[in-house]
């Protein structure tokens, strides 16, 4: 698969006047396509609702995109849970998935409405305590532990992950809410991240369809909404296929008709919580490289860091980079793409195979729309970033400022150096 920036040369030279780099900028076109597709893959299903994952990306422009298409919103804190209500966004159409929950957040998802995701037993008993009584509708997020495979390639280890209930816990956890009078219940899980197959979400799904059943039949509860969660990745590497939602969608129908719809359950709804596939291949992070360096190696020097895109320089994830103005140059240099933090991982590339990079020379980092801007931070007392949005009709809209040194400092509010920037 070929990647293909969807910004140009010529396009950042005229953002640049008004708006300097580093920035990151997301798609309006792609990210509505690409909602409209989902949408679309799971129409079958008549309950069937995308609970976007803010966390991903949390800007009140680009999910309102969303809600466009039906989506609600998956909050996982209290400041989530803001965002939401302060767009606009009713409880109902909030899912509040978490762990290590203080009882602060509970009782605001609760007064918001939010359907609550538990992630633990003990949580039942803590949550009660906090709001004085349980809500009437209540998901709980499942772990069979050990490792998740498909075909027998391990895709993820779901043992060592410090979520959810085990199997026993959940088939407890059960019985006691319906006993303290819970009437409606929700099965989440996330066992695999960022996979790229067709085949994670029709494998996921058999597996809670048939634990739904189980369940259904050993507890009597009225099970009536399945959670697939997120794992549907991108394809980082050019070499990777993109999944198709629709045979991903119509998979999960087949699996859907052949368990639940025999069982008497034909009317349980399908969520998901995708954030990567809904908005990762929609931002790019935009560089200006300032320096070269001819050491040991070959570094280029770029005004963004990791304080923008962390993910290279944390678990030395790959993303593409294209030379804008250079798409079709020979990519026959290797050089480290470089940030300025005090740290040596600050790098977005590590022996990668570019054109021949000039100071001056705009590079498009791909795939930042989800997991991107929103892991940023101030380490060295680097400024965030601005987000801007390509438009549909190709204007550019600011979506969020650029930090300014007086918001790094705004919390020094008892110290000098605050009072002087005011």
């Amino acid at each position: 698969m070929e990647k293909k920036a969807f910004v140009t040369k010529e396009m950042i030279e005229e953002i640049v006047k008004k708006y300097p780099t580093p920035f990151h900028i997301y798609d309006e076109k792609g990210i509505r396509e690409n909602a409209k597709a989902l949408k679309e893959a799971f129409a079958w299903n008549k309950g069937y609702k995308e609970f976007f994952a803010v966390k991903a990306t949390p800007n009140p422009f680009l999910i309102n995109i969303l809600r466009d298409y039906g989506c609600g919103c998956d909050c996982s804190s209290k400041t989530e849970l803001m965002l939401s209500d302060a767009m606009g966004v009713e409880g109902k159409d909030i899912m509040f998935s978490s762990n290590d929950t203080p009882a602060e957040e509970f009782e605001y998802a609760a007064k918001l409405g939010a359907t609550i995701n538990l992630d633990d037993i003990t949580h039942i008993d803590f949550l009660e305590k906090t709001l004085g009584y349980l809500p009437e509708t209540i998901s709980c997020r499942y772990n069979p532990g050990g490792y998740f495979s498909i075909a027998n390639s391990i895709m993820d280890n779901p043992g060592d992950a410090k979520y959810g209930f085990t199997t026993e816990q959940l088939f407890e956890g059960f019985k006691i809410l319906k006993s303290k009078g819970v009437k409606n219940f929700g099965i989440h899980a996330f066992l695999a991240s960022n996979t790229v197959t067709n085949d994670y979400y029709p494998t996921l799904a058999k597996q809670l369809f048939e634990v739904a059943v189980k369940l259904h039949e050993e507890t009597g509860a009225d099970i009536k909404f399945i959670n697939l969660s997120g794992g549907i990745g991108i394809p980082y590497k050019p070499e990777q296929e993109p999944n198709d939602i629709r045979v991903i969608g119509e998979n999960v129908r087949k699996v859907y008709e052949e368990i639940l719809v025999p069982a008497g359950m034909g009317d349980v709804a399908i969520y998901t919580e995708l954030g990567r596939f809904m908005m990762g291949p929609y931002g790019h992070l935009v560089t200006k490289v300032l320096h070269e360096k001819h050491t040991h190696k070959e570094y280029i020097g770029v005004d963004a860091c990791a304080a923008n895109l962390m993910r290279p320089a944390m678990y030395g994830a790959y993303h593409h980079i294209t030379v804008l103005g250079k798409e079709n140059a020979p990519c026959d240099h290797v050089y480290d793409v470089t940030g300025s933090l005090c740290e040596n991982n600050d790098k977005f590339a590590v022996d990668r195979n570019l054109p021949e990079i000039e100071i001056g020379d705009y590079i498009a980092i791909h795939d930042t729309g989800a997991h991107g801007f929103a892991m940023g931070y101030n380490y060295n007392g680097r400024l965030w970033s601005s987000e801007l949005l390509l438009k549909e009709d190709g204007s550019v809209e600011l979506i969020r400022r650029a930090e300014e040194p007086k918001d790094y400092f705004a919390t020094f509010d008892c110290f000098p150096i605050y009072k002087k920037l005011q």
